[in-house]
């Protein structure tokens, strides 16, 4: 996983830091062991619920959110202590920076439930697919987190716990007068609203003020004991997709947000929770012309008028949606031609995208599919400027992935915050990182690292790289 705020790589077990090969002059990237949560003690089996299905950094890097397969969210915040002053200093004199980030446990909620759809008689697990944060205010944080059907908008934030510390009357100088009172005022008849049927008698004779008053009179204090974090789900949204959600991305405009399915795109406002807007669909009249689905959805970082997403058939649509309400048209497309006399039964199974995700500045897209890391310039639609091969190497067993089903499986990507490294997931404990130089994305070479991984199957590093 690499860290949005700064230029190298951040992971939640693993950290590294570097640059591409060593052939270039470069130094080769070395990654170390940073941080790990969740240990677990030797002989111990990892319980299916505790498995992480989801990941993500907020825009900042203070903040990292962890989904798993048992519907909790895990909350994790940023703890070494940011000096800007002997950062700015330490800039200044070029002296790298050599600390890599610390993470603490934060809190945790649990975000989804177990549900049964009665009317398709189908079974919804609670794992959670995607987490994306949101704008956060008042020093709040937001995110949302979603399942196979339901979107959760959630929002976290500290609740003091007050109480009351200093009582009102000192009861050496409250006297008789203060007994008095409660024992009569019991025995007199009450009226609504606190009221009293003899009034006169009750302030003539059962409090009495001396001289001056009391000197001990005091107001009771309210003081502040603890500091709890709340988690309160604001909205949620369901009910609005037929098939599986694949994807949720937040707009830059910070009110609204996509999800994706296999055959629609919907719209959605933060606030409202009952309503969405189909802006993509892809659904033919008959479904056995179906030819690809929706694999990924992704809001452009800065301009929140354009999205891309991408199919089966490993192509990526840019749509901009001032064109018109439902975006059957794309402004641009980008895919690579295949080689003549190089299609095979595997072809279109592998060209399908599983992830895209923008560069920060909006100019590149990473893709991922089966076999390749793909960089594509937004103002190339020709092809893409750098291919990093992955798993060329499992390009022989293809058949044998075929045949256990291991060659659907999916893979995300990733770019850091100066979108200078990119990164994706492999099988075991490995990850692919790379390099690119700004401009001269055809230059990128490929870097095959080992990491210590608590992960089992194929997975990668998340990243919230707008």
């Amino acid at each position: 996983m690499m860290n949005p705020d700064g230029g190298d790589g951040d992971r939640l077990e693993a950290a590294g830091a570097g640059s591409s090969s060593a052939q270039q002059g470069h130094p080769t990237m070395e990654w170390r062991f940073a941080q790990v949560f969740g240990e677990r003690a030797a002989g111990e089996d990892v319980q299916e619920v505790d498995i992480i299905s989801a990941i993500e950094f907020d825009k900042s890097g203070d903040h990292l959110a962890t989904g798993d397969r048992g519907g909790r969210v895990v909350l994790f915040e940023r703890t070494d202590a940011r000096d800007n002053a002997s950062r700015r200093e330490m800039e200044r004199q070029d002296a790298p920076i050599t600390r890599h980030p610390e993470f603490r446990y934060k809190s945790e909620f649990q975000s989804h439930e177990p549900e049964f759809d009665y009317l398709k008689s189908l079974e919804i697990e609670e794992k959670i697919n995607k987490i994306r944060w949101c704008q956060t205010a008042n020093n709040s944080l937001s995110l949302l987190s979603t399942n196979d059907k339901t979107i959760k908008y959630w929002k976290v934030q500290e609740k003091k716990v007050k109480q009351v510390s200093v009582m009102n009357l000192d009861s050496r100088s409250v006297g008789t007068g203060t007994s008095s009172s409660a024992s009569t005022s019991s025995s007199r008849g009450l009226l609504p609203n606190g009221g009293c049927s003899d009034k006169s008698s009750f302030l003539n004779s059962d409090i009495l003020f001396p001289p001056g008053g009391y000197p001990s009179l005091r107001l009771p204090v309210v003081a502040s004991q603890d500091v709890n974090l709340v988690a309160r789900c604001r909205r949620v949204y369901a009910h609005a997709h037929d098939y599986h959600i694949n994807s949720i991305s937040t707009n830059s405009d910070g009110e609204t947000y996509i999800s994706a399915d296999d055959l629609r795109i919907n719209l959605w406002n933060l606030e409202i929770n009952n309503q969405s807007f189909n802006i993509v669909d892809v659904k033919p009249p008959n479904m056995e012309d179906l030819t690809e689905v929706i694999t990924c959805a992704e809001f452009h970082p800065t301009h929140c008028n354009t999205l891309a997403y991408s199919s089966s058939k490993g192509s990526i649509r840019l749509i901009d949606l001032r064109q018109s309400a439902l975006c059957d048209n794309h402004s641009k497309i980008f895919e690579e031609h295949e080689a003549p006399g190089s299609r095979s039964f595997f072809t279109e199974i592998i060209a399908s995208i599983s992830d895209i995700k923008f560069s920060r500045d909006g100019r590149y897209i990473l893709s991922r599919d089966y076999m390749t890391l793909k960089l594509w310039d937004l103002n190339m639609d020709s092809g893409p400027v750098s291919t990093f091969q992955v798993h060329e190497h499992l390009r022989p067993k293809l058949c044998d992935l075929y045949e256990n089903d291991s060659i659907f499986d999916k893979f995300e990507c990733c770019l850091s915050g100066d979108g200078l490294h990119v990164a994706t997931g492999s099988y075991g404990s490995d990850h692919f990182g790379g390099k690119q130089k700004p401009h001269e994305a055809s230059d990128c070479k490929p870097n095959k690292a080992h990491t210590h991984t608590n992960l089992s199957g194929p997975w990668c590093a998340e990243s919230a790289s707008s």
